[in-house]
């Protein structure tokens, strides 16, 4: 490749160095310190030994697990990944405010997850498990799924902006130009920034993604695993300017964040964050975090919900050395997606409200969330959440105990409000009309 690191080079796709070179020195002269704290994660997570090491592991989701839990039952939920037509779903159990309404606007999109929406009311809808990209068109009330892209990394981030698809998958963005006039024959893909994932992470690879007021993409790159020392670029948000591929790190500490938005009249950033599991049930919370300026740092992995100090790696550390998050939102409620309620059909008081879905626990004994909140502000720096859309739990100590699992929410043109449904591979629209 020629070209300056980090700087669009006409002869290849952007890759990104040159803004990384600083914190890559910092991560090795630490890397000495950290070995014993490391010691302890590689015992559980085969990934993080050292090459040759004969290391015997459960599933990396058990990572972190104490004596305590080692015979704990626990498990992750995986999505129907064939989905389910909206004619099985059980609707009479979802619960909205009173003058609102709730029904399936699409089905047959398999996992469902993450959704943009396009200059032409097209709704972009990604993956992460699978490999695609669908999208879903409205001809006078009459929907229409097509798969649009495929045979891609884990694409869980969809974001479009003045007619161009954006696609976080793995290990790079792309963009797609002009697609919207070309969903049968979509352009090739065209490389905005790759080498995100240089070591092949484990853990929480997938990304979010999302167009900020300063017209740079914004995107997550989550902790290898449950409780680890991340390494450099590792537990982190950042941007990149679509134009030039130069990425910078906007915050740290964060564990692992698959949703954000900004405020309509602040811009100030808000963002989901989950903790790490295998402490208790009802410890760590669940964050929501508002982003002040760039280089803030929320503690992961020595300090969890602002006020818990990890059991191994925070040993040595003070939470008083990190941000504070803005909002505990419940311990294991797993909130994804979020946006700024910017319509017109929702009452007033619904305005510059916020939504986050609550893709739900297992790390719990009883379980909880699976659900959709809003979060009102009152403009003194405090918040108010509320339940918006529920009824997806059935059983809190089922297995599984939910029939649904909200991931992304969207605010179409007419103010309608969409929610995505990766268990089910389902869209629903929530509306008022009081």
């Amino acid at each position: 490749m020629t070209g300056t690191p980090g700087v669009a080079s006409p002869q290849g796709p952007r890759r990104f160095r040159a803004a990384w070179l600083a914190p890559v020195l910092l991560g090795l002269l630490a890397a000495g310190p950290l070995h014993a704290q490391n010691a302890q994660a590689q015992k559980s997570d085969p990934a993080l030994a050292p090459p040759g090491a004969q290391v015997t592991a459960p599933p990396s989701w058990q990572q972190g697990r104490s004596s305590a839990h080692e015979r704990s039952t626990l498990h992750p939920f995986a999505p129907l990944l064939t989905g389910r037509p909206a004619s099985e779903l059980p609707l009479d159990k979802l619960k909205v405010p009173a003058g609102f309404k709730v029904e399936v606007w699409a089905d047959g999109i398999p996992e469902a997850r993450s959704l943009a929406l396009g200059d032409k009311g097209t709704v972009f809808v990604s993956n992460r498990n699978l490999s695609d990209v669908y999208a879903v068109t409205d001809h006078g009330g009459k929907r229409e799924v097509k798969k649009i892209l495929s045979g891609l990394n884990a694409p869980n981030g969809v974001a479009f902006n003045k007619g161009t698809l954006y696609v976080a998958e793995r290990d790079r963005i792309t963009r797609y130009d002009g697609i919207e006039d070309r969903l049968d024959s979509p352009p090739p893909a065209k490389v905005v920034v790759d080498n995100l994932d240089p070591e092949k992470q484990p853990g929480h690879f997938w990304k979010f993604l999302a167009m900020g007021p300063d017209g740079k993409l914004y995107f997550n790159v989550g902790a290898p695993g449950n409780i680890v020392m991340p390494n450099y670029m590792q537990a982190s948000l950042n941007r990149v300017d679509p134009n030039t591929g130069v990425v910078e790190r906007v915050a740290q500490g964060v564990r692992n964040s698959v949703g954000f938005d900004w405020h309509p009249k602040t811009h100030e950033m808000y963002f989901t964050n989950h903790a790490r599991d295998w402490i208790d049930d009802d410890n760590p919370n669940d964050t929501l975090h508002r982003l002040t300026r760039t280089g803030m740092n929320f503690g992961y992995p020595f300090c969890h919900q602002g006020d818990i100090a990890d059991p191994e790696f925070g040993k040595h550390r003070s939470c008083a050395e990190f941000d504070k998050p803005f909002m505990k939102l419940g311990a294991h409620v797993a909130p994804l997606g979020l946006r700024f309620y910017s319509g017109g059909m929702f009452p007033a008081q619904y305005r510059d409200n916020m939504f986050i879905a609550l893709h739900g626990s297992w790390n719990r004994s009883n379980k909880q969330g699976y659900s959709v909140m809003r979060v009102a502000l009152d403009g003194k720096g405090g918040a108010k959440m509320t339940p918006f859309l529920e009824g997806f739990l059935t059983d809190a100590k089922a297995d599984p105990p939910m029939w649904g699992r909200p991931v992304d929410v969207l605010v179409m043109r007419d103010g309608a409000l969409l929610v995505s449904d990766d268990y089910n591979g389902v869209i629903y629209r929530v509306s008022y009309a009081r």
